[in-house]
C-alpha cells in the first residue's frame, strides 16, 4: 500500500479512475497511430492515387477535431448542470466502442465508411477526454492530482503498448495465430481495441460517484442549445478571468503545438532520412513502454520540485530531442529518439491537465476541460504548418526540425507566468457551493 500511495493510487475510486486511460490508450496506439491509417492507405483506400488518399485522411483527421472543439465545451456544460460527466461518459464509449467495432466490416476500397467510422470514433474518445478528465479534481485531492494524473498516463501506456503488441503480431505474423493474411490481423486488432475499451471502462462506472450538478441560481433552467451556448460563452468569461488558469492554457497550447509536431512528423522525417518502416514501428513500440516507468517517475518527481519545474525539464528534454532530429543519420538515433520521447511525453501532458485542474472550480470542472480539450485539439495545427513552410523555404526537412524549438521556448515563456498556488487561492476565493 505504501508504493500505492506514493504513486497516487491508494484509494479504489483513484484506481477506478485511473484504470480509464488503461482503457482507451489501445484506440490511441493502434487505431490513431500504428495501424488503422496504413489499412486506411493500403486497403480502405485501395482504389484511389495515393495522394488523394493521404488528403482525404488528412481531412477526415481535421474534421474530428473541428468537431470536438464545438461540441467540447458544449457537451461539458450539459455534464455539469445536469450532473452527467459519468453518463455522457458513458454515451462516448459506446459510441466510439461500437464504432471502432464496426471497422471490422471494412474491405477494400470503401474509403468513405471508413472515414466515418474514423471520424465518429475520434470524436467519440475526444469528447469522452472532457467527461473523464474533469472527473480528476472529484476523485483527488490536490495534492494527489499530479501523481494521479500521470498514473493514469503510465498505466494508460502499460495497455496500450500491450494491446499494440499483440496486434503486431497478428499482423505480421497471421499464420501463427491461425489468422488467413495480415489483413484479418488488423481487423482483429480492431475488435480487440473494441472489446478491451469497454470492457476496462467498467471500474470507473463501478468506482467512481457522479459528482454533483451546478447549483447556480443566477443561470436560467434547461439544456436547450441556445442556453447550452450561453453558458459556454459565460464559462469562457469566467475562465479568463481564472488569470493563471487561462495562462496555463495558453502554455499548454503551444508547447504541446511543438509536442504534436513532433508526434505527427516523425514518421514523414523518418522515412525521409532512410529510417524503414519495421524500425519506425519498433520506435513507436519503444515510446509506450518507456513511457510506463517515465510517466510514474514523473509524478514523484513533480512531488518533490513541483509541476511547473517538471514541465520545464520535459521541455528542455524536447529541444534536446529536436536538436538531435536535426543531425539523426541512422536508425539508432530514431531509437534514441523514441527512448527520449517516451521519457517526457506522458509526464509533460500529464502534469498539463493535473496543474489546470487544480486551477479550476471544482463544480464546473468539465466545462472548463471542454476548453482545455479546444486547446488541446488545435495544438498540432501551427507546429505542422510552419514545419511546412520551412521544408518548402529551404527543401529540405532538416531545418525545419529546428523550427520547433520556438514552440517549446515559448510555451516555457508562458509558463514562466503561470503562479499555480496564486491560482489555487483565487479559485478557493471563488468557491460557491454545490451539490
Amino acid at each position: 500500500m505504501a508504493l500505492l500511495t506514493r504513486l497516487g493510487l491508494d484509494r479504489p475510486e483513484l484506481r477506478a479512475w485511473a484504470m480509464y486511460d488503461w482503457a482507451n490508450s489501445p484506440f490511441q496506439s493502434t487505431i490513431i497511430t500504428a495501424v488503422f491509417p496504413l489499412f486506411f492507405a493500403e486497403v480502405a483506400a485501395s482504389g484511389l492515387e495515393p495522394a488523394v488518399a493521404t488528403e482525404r485522411f488528412a481531412w477526415t483527421t481535421s474534421l474530428a477535431v473541428a468537431i470536438t472543439a464545438v461540441i467540447g465545451p458544449l457537451a461539458g456544460t450539459i455534464a455539469d448542470y445536469r450532473a452527467a460527466k459519468k453518463r455522457l461518459l458513458g454515451a462516448s464509449v459506446a459510441l466510439g466502442v461500437l464504432t471502432t467495432a464496426l471497422m471490422v466490416f471494412i474491405d477494400a476500397g470503401e474509403w468513405r465508411f471508413a472515414a466515418g467510422l474514423f471520424l465518429v470514433s475520434n470524436v467519440a474518445i475526444a469528447v469522452g477526454y472532457v467527461f473523464y478528465d474533469s472527473l480528476l479534481p472529484h476523485v483527488a485531492r490536490p495534492e494527489e492530482m499530479d501523481r494521479v494524473s500521470t498514473s493514469g498516463y503510465a498505466i494508460g501506456y502499460i495497455g496500450g503498448g500491450a494491446v499494440l503488441a499483440l496486434n503486431l503480431a497478428w499482423i505480421l505474423s497471421p499464420a501463427t495465430f491461425g489468422l488467413g493474411d495480415a489483413v484479418a490481423g488488423i481487423k482483429l486488432s480492431f475488435l480487440s481495441v473494441a472489446v478491451w475499451w469497454a470492457l476496462f471502462s467498467l471500474p470507473l462506472f463501478l468506482g467512481v460517484r457522479e459528482p454533483a450538478g451546478v447549483t447556480d441560481p443566477g443561470h436560467r433552467p434547461g439544456i436547450g442549445l441556445r442556453v447550452t451556448v450561453s453558458r459556454a460563452r459565460g464559462t469562457f468569461r469566467e475562465l479568463r478571468g481564472y488569470r493563471h488558469a487561462f495562462l496555463m492554457l495558453v502554455a499548454f497550447l503551444l508547447y504541446n503545438d511543438g509536442i504534436q509536431t513532433i508526434i505527427k512528423m516523425a514518421a514523414v522525417y523518418g522515412a525521409e532520412v532512410g529510417i524503414d518502416r519495421n524500425a519506425q514501428i519498433a520506435a513507436f513500440v519503444i515510446v509506450q513502454f518507456v513511457g510506463v516507468p517515465a510517466s510514474f517517475l514523473f509524478g514523484l518527481f513533480a512531488g518533490r520540485v513541483g509541476a511547473k519545474t517538471a514541465i520545464y525539464v520535459a521541455l528542455a528534454v524536447y529541444v534536446g530531442i529536436s536538436t538531435l532530429g536535426y543531425v539523426m543519420t541512422a536508425a539508432w538515433q530514431f531509437f534514441a529518439l523514441a527512448a527520449l520521447v517516451g521519457t517526457v511525453q506522458g509526464g509533460c501532458q500529464a502534469l498539463s491537465r493535473s496543474v489546470f485542474a487544480r486551477m479550476i472550480p471544482p463544480e464546473k470542472s468539465s466545462e472548463y476541460f471542454g476548453f482545455f480539450s479546444v486547446f488541446e485539439k488545435f495544438a498540432g495545427v501551427f507546429g505542422p504548418a510552419v514545419f511546412a513552410a520551412a521544408v518548402n523555404l529551404t527543401g529540405s526537412s532538416r531545418p525545419a526540425v529546428l523550427t520547433i524549438i520556438v514552440f517549446f521556448v515559448l510555451g516555457g515563456l508562458v509558463l514562466t507566468r503561470v503562479d499555480v498556488e496564486a491560482g489555487e487561492r483565487q479559485v478557493a476565493e471563488r468557491a460557491t457551493p454545490y451539490g
